[in-house]
C-alpha cells in the first residue's frame, strides 16, 4: 500500500485561514524578534544610558521575565475575556511598551518599560497560536503550524543584523520605533480578519491566583536561574543552582496543585495525553539544540573571523534560507509521514548538518559553511513545527487553551536550558585556550567552537529520543483508529 499527497480544491487553505494566519505571523514577528534584537545595542545602551553592562542587561531579562511570568495566565485570559479580546489587549500593551522604550531617558525607566513591553509580547504567541489552530481546523493544521514557525526560527538570525543596522545607521530608539508601524498595521489587519468568538468562561471559572503565583514565579526563577550561567561561567554557581532549583520547586507544588484542582489555572492533565506528552518533550529538547547552537555561529563570525554585526547577520542568511524551505515542506511531509517522523527526520538531518561545524578553522572557508548552514535550516524547520502539529492534533478547542501557553513555556525553558548550556562551555573553551592577547587567538578561538558543537551535537541527538517516541505513540494511535495528526481525507491510499 502507497500513500500520495493529493494536492485537491478540498485540502487547499481557507481564504480566511490565510488571513488569520496573516494577523498571527505578524504579531509573532515582533514578539519573537524583540528577544533578539535588542541584545546588539546593549554596549551602546550601556554608554548612552550611562549605566554598568550588569545593570543594562536587564533591559534584556526584563523582557524575558515578563514573557515567561505572562505565559500561563493566557489560557484563563482566552476563557474569561474571548482570544480576540486577549490579542488585541496584548498587542496594543506591546506596541504601547515599544513607543516608551523608544521615548526612554534612563535606564530604570527603560527596563520598566521593557517588562511593560513583554507582558503584551508574552501573551501574543500562546493567544494567536488559540486563534490560528481554532481556525484552521485538523485539515489545516499543518500548513498554519509552518507558518506561524517562520518568526520563531528566523528571529535569531534576522534580530541581530537588523539591529545592527539599525544601530548604526539610526540609533538604539530606532530598535524600539520599528515596532510601532507593524503594531498599528497588526491592528487595524487584526480588527478586520481576526474571528471574534464569545468568551467561554465568564461567571464559570475565577481566576486561580495561586497557581498564578507558583506558575509565574516558577517559570521566571527556572529562566533567570539559566540567563546567571553566562556571567557566572559555571551552572553550579550559586546565583544559577538557587534560582533553578527554586523556580523547579515551585512548579512541582503547581503540577501537584493542579491535578488535585477543580479549576486550575492550567490543565496539567493533558501531558495524559500520550501524543500530547510526547510532543512536549521534543519541543523542549528541540529548544535546547536550536536555540543553543544558534548563538554559537554568530559568536564564531565575530570572534574567530573578526566581522561586524551587520555582515555577521549577512552570513547567518543561509541558515534562515534553510529554514523557511524547511518550514514549507514540513506541512506536505506531515500529511504524508505524519507529524512525529517528519519530526524525527528533520532531527536526524539538523544532527548530521552539525557535524561540518565541529570542525571549523579560523579560516574555514565560507561556502564550506553555508551548505551545512542551508541543511541543518532545512532540519530545523523539518523538526520544530510537526511537534507542535502532534500536540494539538489530537485536542479539542478547550484544550487548547491551556495546551498554547503549556507549549511555549516549555519551549523558551528548553531555549534558555540550550542557552546556558552553550554559552558555559564555550566560555570554559575560550578561557582554557588562552585566547586574549595570543598570536594564534583566532585559531585558539576556532578550537573552542568545534570543541563547543560537539555539546550541540549531544543535545542533538538526545533530542531524537522524545521524536522516536512521538513518532511511535502516533502509529499506535492510528493503527487504534484513534485521532492523527494526518487528517484522513488528505490522503488517497493506492494499492502499489
Amino acid at each position: 500500500m502507497v500513500t500520495f499527497w493529493r494536492g485537491s480544491d478540498a485540502n487547499r487553505m481557507d481564504p480566511h485561514v490565510k488571513r488569520v494566519a496573516t494577523v498571527i505571523v505578524l504579531g509573532s514577528i515582533m514578539s519573537v524578534l524583540d528577544t533578539t534584537i535588542v541584545n546588539i545595542a546593549l554596549d551602546t545602551l550601556s554608554k548612552d544610558l550611562h549605566s554598568s553592562l550588569s545593570t543594562i542587561q536587564w533591559v534584556v531579562s526584563a523582557y524575558l521575565l515578563a514573557l515567561g511570568a505572562v505565559i500561563p495566565l493566557t489560557g484563563w485570559a482566552v476563557r474569561r475575556f474571548g482570544a480576540f479580546a486577549v490579542y488585541m489587549q496584548a498587542l496594543v500593551m506591546f506596541t504601547l511598551g515599544s513607543a516608551l522604550c523608544a521615548l526612554s531617558t534612563s535606564t530604570s525607566e527603560l527596563i520598566a518599560f521593557r517588562a511593560f513591553q513583554g507582558v503584551g509580547g508574552g501573551m501574543l504567541v500562546p493567544t494567536g497560536m488559540v486563534l490560528l489552530v481554532q481556525a484552521a481546523g485538523p485539515v489545516h493544521l499543518p500548513k498554519v503550524m509552518a507558518a506561524i514557525g517562520v518568526p520563531m526560527v528566523l528571529a535569531p538570525v534576522v534580530g541581530p543584523t537588523l539591529g545592527g543596522f539599525l544601530l548604526q545607521s539610526v540609533s538604539w530608539h530606532a530598535i524600539f520605533m520599528i515596532n510601532i508601524p507593524v503594531g498599528v498595521v497588526t491592528a487595524v489587519v487584526a480588527t478586520r480578519l481576526l474571528p471574534r468568538q464569545p468568551p467561554d468562561g465568564v461567571g464559570v471559572r475565577r481566576l486561580d491566583w495561586q497557581g498564578l503565583v507558583l506558575s509565574g514565579a516558577g517559570t521566571v526563577g527556572i529562566i533567570y536561574g539559566l540567563s546567571k550561567s553566562a556571567t557566572a561561567g559555571s551552572l553550579t554557581a550559586s546565583s544559577v543552582v538557587v534560582p533553578v532549583v527554586v523556580g523547579l520547586a515551585l512548579l512541582v507544588v503547581f503540577v501537584v496543585r493542579a491535578l488535585r484542582a477543580e479549576h486550575p489555572l492550567l490543565d496539567m492533565k493533558l501531558y495524559r495525553i500520550k501524543a500530547y506528552g510526547s510532543a512536549s518533550a521534543v519541543m523542549f529538547c528541540l529548544g535546547a539544540a536550536m536555540f543553543g547552537a544558534m548563538i554559537l555561529l554568530p559568536l564564531y563570525f565575530q570572534v574567530a573571523q573578526g566581522q561586524d554585526a551587520i555582515r555577521t547577520g549577512l552570513l547567518l542568511i543561509p541558515q534562515g534560507v534553510g529554514a523557511a524551505v524547511g518550514m514549507n515542506r514540513s506541512a506536505m511531509a506531515t500529511r504524508r509521514l505524519g507529524a512525529g517522523l517528519t519530526s524525527l527526520y528533520g532531527g536526524l538531518v539538523m544532527t548530521a548538518a552539525t557535524v561540518p561545524f565541529a570542525f571549523m578553522g579560523a579560516t574555514t572557508p565560507y561556502l564550506d559553511l553555508a551548505v551545512p548552514m542551508v541543511v541543518r535550516g532545512v532540519g530545523i524547520g523539518l523538526a520544530i513545527m510537526p511537534a507542535f502539529t502532534a500536540a494539538f492534533a489530537t485536542l479539542d478547542d478547550d484544550q487548547v487553551t491551556d495546551a498554547s501557553p503549556q507549549l511555549n513555556v516549555i519551549q523558551r525553558i528548553g531555549a534558555s536550558f540550550g542557552t546556558a548550556v552553550v554559552a558555559v562551555v564555550l566560555q570554559s573553551k575560550l578561557t582554557h585556550a588562552g585566547v586574549a592577547g595570543a598570536v594564534d587567538g583566532a585559531s585558539r578561538a576556532a578550537a573552542a567552537f568545534d570543541g563547543t558543537y560537539w555539546w550541540v551535537m549531544a543535545m542533538s541527538v538526545v533530542a531524537l529520543v522524545p521524536a522516536v517516541i512521538m513518532w511511535r505513540v502516533e502509529r499506535k494511535v492510528r493503527a487504534d483508529g484513534g485521532p492523527s495528526a494526518i487528517p484522513h481525507e488528505a490522503l488517497i491510499e493506492v494499492a502499489a
